[in-house]
């Protein structure tokens, strides 16, 4: 059965960048026949803002995006909020501690930078861990530890990527020990998702391509939290870019759904766009969300 998700982060109102990929992660759930969930990832509590889940939902809404199952709605695998799934993450941690694949570490982003060996590792992790507490954890006064994963050789992961072909990865050698918990206690984002997606029987993930390289990442985690899992389905959307040539961000008033909607804009105009940005419509035309899902079948037709 397809399940797939809407997983956006409360830090602010919806820009265009984001809308699309909801709109294809729609439209993919929907031409499979299969059912969206909508889950609201807040464990960054320091970025997330009061309010912004609620008008998230109103924009998507507004868009025409709906969801089988989400915070307003409930569902079999609720609750659909991670802040309040704290204990579905520490009880991953405890597997994966019983499996001696954590240690505590208190190095420094900075230390590890400063380390001559260390060579650079994904852009969202910085450099390569060394392994400075791996085998000889140093606590120190006033320094909480984080908690990060023992990678391991043979921690090779091979992935075939809908848009992006290949996302193999030897997750030892090219990113090495990576954080499951923060020094401030906060989930690291690979875990969280991992422990949801895993959770809430997740198959199809689509989401922006900007976040492809911690692919390998959760796939590890995967395979370590449930050996029996079956394989799921990844579809990376290239980033929509500004006037600038930049990615869109929050920050970026005017590209936001609700200035939009705010500015007297149909969402069929607004769905034009973004399915221009997706390949399915030409430029200029206005539609509704149903109006596309034949197009995307026929666009993403599954062997």
């Amino acid at each position: 059965m397809y399940v797939g998700r809407l997983a956006p982060s409360p830090t602010g109102r919806i820009h265009l960048g984001i809308a699309r990929t909801s709109l294809a992660a729609w439209l993919d759930a929907r031409a499979a026949g299969g059912v969206l969930l909508l889950r609201i990832e807040d464990i960054d509590t320091d970025r997330c803002v009061k309010g912004a889940a609620d008008d998230i939902m109103r924009d998507l809404e507004w868009l025409g995006l709906s969801w089988d199952y989400g915070p307003d709605t409930g569902g079999p695998h609720a609750p659909y909020t991670q802040s309040e799934r704290t204990d579905r993450y520490l009880a991953a941690l405890d597997v994966l501690g019983q499996q001696g694949r954590t240690f505590l570490c208190t190095c420094s982003r900075k230390e590890i930078a400063l380390t001559a060996s260390a060579p650079h590792g994904p852009s969202d992790e910085g450099p390569r861990y060394p392994g400075t507490c791996r085998d000889a954890f140093r606590p120190r006064p006033g320094r909480n530890p984080a908690v990060r994963l023992r990678t391991e050789l043979g921690d090779v992961i091979t992935h075939h990527d809908r848009a992006l072909g290949a996302l193999d990865q030897d997750v030892h050698a090219a990113v090495g020990d990576f954080i499951l918990r923060r020094t401030d206690g906060l989930w690291a984002y690979q875990l969280a998702v991992t422990v949801d997606d895993l959770a809430q029987g997740v198959t199809t993930i689509i989401r922006g391509a900007d976040l492809a390289g911690s692919t390998p990442r959760q796939l590890l985690l995967r395979r370590l939290l449930d050996a029996d899992a079956g394989p799921v389905d990844t579809l990376h959307v290239p980033l929509m870019l500004g006037e600038d040539g930049q990615r869109l961000a929050k920050r970026s008033g005017s590209t936001t759904v609700a200035a939009h909607r705010e500015a007297g804009r149909r969402p069929e105009a607004v769905l034009g766009e973004l399915a221009t940005g997706l390949g399915l419509v030409p430029e200029g035309v206005e539609v509704g969300a149903e109006a596309l899902v034949e197009a995307w079948r026929k666009l993403h037709a599954r062997a």
